[in-house]
Parts: C-alpha cells; sequence; structure tokens
C-alpha cells in the first residue's frame, strides 16, 4: 500500500488555472458541497478574481464554502491541487501536440507546490495529461502516489454513456473502462465490460437493438476516442464533463472512499511496464493512489496497453531531448 497522507487535514482544494476547465470544475465542486474552501490561482489576476466573484454570488444556492482568490502559499494546508493550467487544445490539434507547450508550465507548478511543502495529492488535469502527470512526478519529486493525473475517468464515462444508450440500459447498470493514453492509442478494455451483471458478449444476445453486434461495439469505441474532437470542433474546448469528472475523483480523495478508477499513475513493473504514466484501474482515496489492480488482459487488450505505453514513452524521450 502507498504511503498515506496526515487525516487532520481540511478538506482545502487549491485549482491552479481559472480558464474553462478549472472554473467549471469549481462551479461543480462549489455546488457538490465536498470541499469547505476553494482556492483559485491563475497568472491572469482579473480572471481569477472575475471568476471568484461570480461563484461567490452564487453563495446563497449552494453548501456553505469559502471561495477566494490565492497564492503559492496556500499549496501548504491543501489537501487537494488540481492543475488545469496551460495552453488549450486547438481544433486538428491532438494532446500530445500539446506536450511542448504545457511541460513547463506544469513542471514549475509542480515544483513550487512541493517547494511550499504541501502534504496533499497533485491532480493532473492539463493536456497532454499523461506526459503531464510523468512531469509533475518527477519535478515534484513525490512518491508516485501523491501525483494522478484525470486519465480516462472521462473517456470511461463517455464509454458508459455510448453503451447505455445503445443497449436502452440505465447508465449505472453499465461498467466498462477505457485504458491506457488519454488520447489516440487509447482503448475499450472489453474484457472488463459488464451491462446488467453480464459480460457484453453475453448480454448482445439480450440486447436485440443491433444486427451485427461487434461492429456496432466497434463504432462505439472509435466514438470514444474521437469525442474530444468532435466537441471541440463544435464549441472550440470541452468543459463540463470533465469538470464533473474531477469532482468524482475528489469526492474519492476528500471522503476516502477507495473507489476504483481509471486515473494516470506511474507504473512501476505491473503490466511488465516502467517509467510512464497511463491509466489503469488503481483503487483512489485520501492519499491518491493505494493501489494500481493489475486485472488479467487478454493478448489484444495487453497488446494495446504497451502500444499505449510506447507511445507516451516516445513523448517523454521527444521531450527530454530537447531539454
Amino acid at each position: 500500500m502507498e504511503n498515506k497522507t496526515s487525516s487532520d487535514q481540511k478538506r482545502k482544494v487549491v485549482v491552479v488555472g481559472a480558464g474553462s476547465v478549472g472554473a467549471t470544475y469549481c462551479y461543480a465542486l462549489a455546488q457538490s458541497g465536498l470541499a469547505n474552501e476553494i482556492v483559485i490561482i491563475d497568472m491572469n489576476k482579473d480572471l481569477v478574481q472575475g471568476q471568484v466573484l461570480d461563484l461567490v454570488h452564487g453563495q446563497p444556492f449552494f453548501p456553505t464554502v469559502d471561495i477566494h482568490a490565492g497564492s503559492p502559499a496556500d499549496y501548504t494546508d491543501a489537501q487537494l491541487v488540481v492543475i488545469t493550467a496551460g495552453a488549450s487544445q486547438k481544433p486538428g490539434e491532438t494532446r500530445l501536440q500539446l506536450l511542448k507547450k504545457n511541460a513547463a508550465i506544469v513542471g514549475n507548478i509542480a515544483e513550487e507546490v512541493s517547494k511550499n511543502n504541501c502534504k496533499g495529492v497533485m491532480l493532473i488535469v492539463s493536456n497532454p495529461v499523461d506526459v503531464l502527470t510523468y512531469v509533475a512526478l518527477k519535478r515534484s519529486g513525490w512518491d508516485r502516489s501523491r501525483v494522478i493525473g484525470s486519465g480516462t475517468v472521462l473517456d470511461s464515462a463517455r464509454f458508459r454513456y455510448l453503451l447505455s444508450k445503445h443497449c436502452g440500459v440505465d447508465i449505472h447498470n453499465v461498467h466498462a473502462y477505457f485504458l491506457g493514453e488519454h488520447g489516440d492509442s487509447e482503448f475499450a478494455a472489453w474484457s472488463m465490460t459488464n451491462i446488467a451483471g453480464l459480460k457484453v458478449e453475453d448480454y448482445c444476445p439480450v440486447c436485440r437493438n443491433c444486427s451485427d453486434c461487434r461492429e456496432q461495439l466497434s463504432k462505439i469505441e472509435q466514438q470514444v476516442r474521437d469525442a474530444a474532437y468532435q466537441i471541440i470542433s463544435y464549441k472550440g474546448s470541452t468543459y463540463f464533463a470533465v469538470g464533473m469528472a474531477l469532482v468524482r475523483i475528489t469526492a474519492a480523495i476528500l471522503r476516502k472512499q477507495n473507489s476504483v478508477m481509471t486515473v494516470s499513475v506511474m507504473l512501476n513493473g505491473e503490466y511488465g511496464i516502467n517509467d510512464v504514466c497511463l491509466s489503469v484501474q488503481c483503487i483512489v482515496s485520501e492519499s491518491g493512489l493505494i493501489r494500481i489492480i493489475e486485472s488479467p488482459l487478454p493478448p489484444k487488450e495487453m497488446q494495446s496497453l504497451l502500444h499505449s505505453a510506447d507511445v507516451l514513452k516516445k513523448a517523454i524521450n521527444s521531450l527530454e531531448s530537447n531539454d
């Protein structure tokens, strides 16, 4: 089991980045009642002040929470630091192409969080999230348990939504995961997918919603991969669903829930993979990563996971070669 943080920390969340994702997360977090203090930090001071004012004017309509602008000194007693800062993804731009723009930004923030003696958990959201989680981990010098990325938590949610619609089943009765890179090499873990307690291949004869089940499921998998690109082409960026996904991760940490989530974490030999951050099934709680669930994968899915690791290692090596 990974190291744990002290249990006497207050429910203070520091959000670094006051743009669309950071502000939407703060909005959803305020309504959740999970935190008793939300601190927003951004280089654009006017933007921070505007977001804070807009949020606090809604105080009569959600649970009591102290929302204010902050400084690096706020990292010291934060239970959770959520990093959303960085350049946004442009239409036609892959997540990996964002790497060079955002590695320096996130790395500097991670270093500053560490220098201020934060004892909490660092959650990386900025894209490409897997590589930036790796950068934040290395720059902070922390144990891997305390630096996690949002990973494929959102992709898994998209997957569950599409399966529920296709099969005509309440989304809460669909359990399914996307693994690997939060990006083009991610893949559906069909071996872990079940609907109403049945493996997906066993549910298909019951479903009767399609004539060619395999083809339809393949289309759903591709729809998940293309989802962010599609939304970006329509409105420029994604922020609503990811904001809610972050609240779900936050709940696992602040409420010590031991939740199973596909967050991005450093692998140290699990699945035969080393020195790369990507998404696998993890138990998440107060101290961040509690443990990795090394579920047995069929050969095709194992090959896909190794491919994702290779893609991300090449991105990391490209970054390091330019240092």
